[in-house]
């Protein structure tokens, strides 16, 4: 595994291993995993399905502060290279970048990537100017790394599908690989920011994947649920647990993620659903979702 924190040396080393692989009449398919580090299972999946899909496997860890809001938690985001790197040796990582906030931002950015609409719902409304931050860093990476292929955790669904609407929109030669959510066994989706949580705290949590279980069991067994149902169960849900505070509960056309009329019987939704929720445990802020498809709905 080899480590890099500039920009210029990770382009050359993957410009001379795609030279190589071509030299002995082979073609090098890079999967790509970018992060923000304080890596857990759920980031260790990406990096397995990165290392089965291709020949070259590329993590990047960087916090990037243009993501945050100015009363967000980049100073304190949790960080441990570390253990970080150890859990890359483990996945089989070739390549690690890690580059500093000075490397990536030499001076103030004035250009920015801005996907319209699909972030002006969800996370997008809760924390303005965040996906704006996501979309640029995410595209001076793919710049950078140039793969085949790039992993994105399904848990932060929005993200995955204003990433895949930038690459389309420019003509991006990369394809996005969504991978499903990584529980922990009481079903608490795997995050970074769990690490904020109290023992207390952690339990409460347990409300997210709990209203998110019932909100899609009655989609899929109540024949005449409508989107209005959905979300009131979900609200209902997570109003039962008093450490909670929802942020968002809605469910969603995906990955258009189009708003659906309340009255409106999910059964007759055609494609994907989208049921999210964003709540507040204690001073932490979780978010989590279910997919489904109408055709697995009564």
């Amino acid at each position: 595994m080899i480590v890099f924190t500039e920009i210029k040396d990770v382009r050359e080393h993957l410009r001379a291993e795609r030279l190589a692989a071509a030299k002995e009449g082979r073609e090098l398919k890079v999967g790509f995993v970018p992060t923000m580090g304080y890596l857990h299972e759920g980031h260790a999946s990406l990096l397995r399905s990165a290392r089965m899909d291709n020949d070259l496997v590329v993590l990047s860890i960087f916090v990037n502060p243009i993501q945050f809001g100015p009363h967000e938690d980049f100073e304190r985001y949790p960080r441990d290279s570390d253990k970080d790197m150890a859990l890359a040796k483990r996945e089989g990582v070739d390549i690690v970048f890690l580059p500093s906030v000075n490397e990536m931002y030499p001076q103030p950015t004035k250009t920015k990537v801005q996907v319209a609409e699909l972030t002006d719902h969800l996370c997008g409304a809760a924390r303005p100017g965040h996906f704006d931050g996501v979309t640029t860093v995410v595209s001076k990476l793919l710049n950078i790394v140039a793969p085949d292929r790039a992993y994105f955790g399904q848990k932060d669904a929005q993200q995955v599908a204003v990433v895949a609407q930038m690459v389309k929109d420019l003509n991006m030669d990369v394809e996005i690989v969504p991978c499903p959510i990584v529980r922990e066994e009481d079903g608490l989706a795997l995050s970074s920011r769990n690490v904020y949580l109290s023992p207390e705290e952690r339990q409460s949590a347990l409300v997210i994947s709990r209203s998110l279980r019932q909100a899609e069991q009655v989609a899929r067994e109540q024949e005449e649920a409508t989107a209005e149902d959905i979300v009131a169960e979900l609200v209902r849900t997570i109003e039962s647990e008093p450490a909670a505070k929802i942020d968002y509960a809605e469910i969603r056309r995906f990955p258009s993620l189009e708003s659906i009329p309340g009255s409106m019987r999910v059964k007759d939704v055609e494609g994907k659903l989208l049921i999210a929720a964003a709540v507040m445990i204690g001073t932490t802020r979780l978010i989590d979702n279910v997919i489904l498809t109408t055709e697995g709905v009564k």
